[in-house]
């Protein structure tokens, strides 16, 4: 079963069982997903999705930083449910081991010694990782590599 699909069954599944925040976090999630297919023209593959989902987790956690600077901490714990629950939809995590070990590989592979190839180890490292890594962890830890090969 796709991604998308199985955000489809869990939300209806949310809805009938009225829980509000994976109701919203879900329908916000599938209206991104939707809005990309538009875009896009065609049916999103579950990395483009996975991409999709970390960047609504993205906009949250930026929406936590905002509420508390402005001291409004009922605001949190909502949205961090929310976080939660797109988490349970992206695959397990790498580790940042496991991440530089994967950087390091695809550098060797492919031959790159200077940041001004960042943008094609970017794109290797984002298909090998599927989702496993955000794509802010994926550019930090590349940019290092590369700066410290100059």
């Amino acid at each position: 079963m796709s991604i998308k699909k199985h955000l489809e069954k869990t939300l209806l599944s949310a809805m009938k069982e009225k829980d509000v925040v994976r109701k919203n976090a879900l329908r916000m999630a599938l209206s991104s997903i939707k809005l990309a297919e538009v875009e896009s023209g065609k049916e999103l593959d579950d990395l483009t999705i996975f991409s999709i989902l970390q960047k609504e987790i993205k906009t949250r956690e930026e929406t936590i930083a905002e509420a508390e600077k402005a001291n409004r901490s009922e605001m949190i714990s909502p949205i961090k449910a929310e976080i939660a629950i797109l988490k349970e939809y992206l695959p397990k995590e790498l580790s940042d081991e496991e991440l530089i070990a994967l950087v390091k590989k695809t550098v060797v592979n492919l031959n790159s010694k200077t940041i001004k190839e960042l943008g094609l180890v970017m794109k290797s490292v984002i298909q090998e990782a599927q989702g496993k890594a955000s794509n802010d962890r994926i550019s930090k830890v590349v940019r290092d590599l590369l700066s410290s090969n100059q």
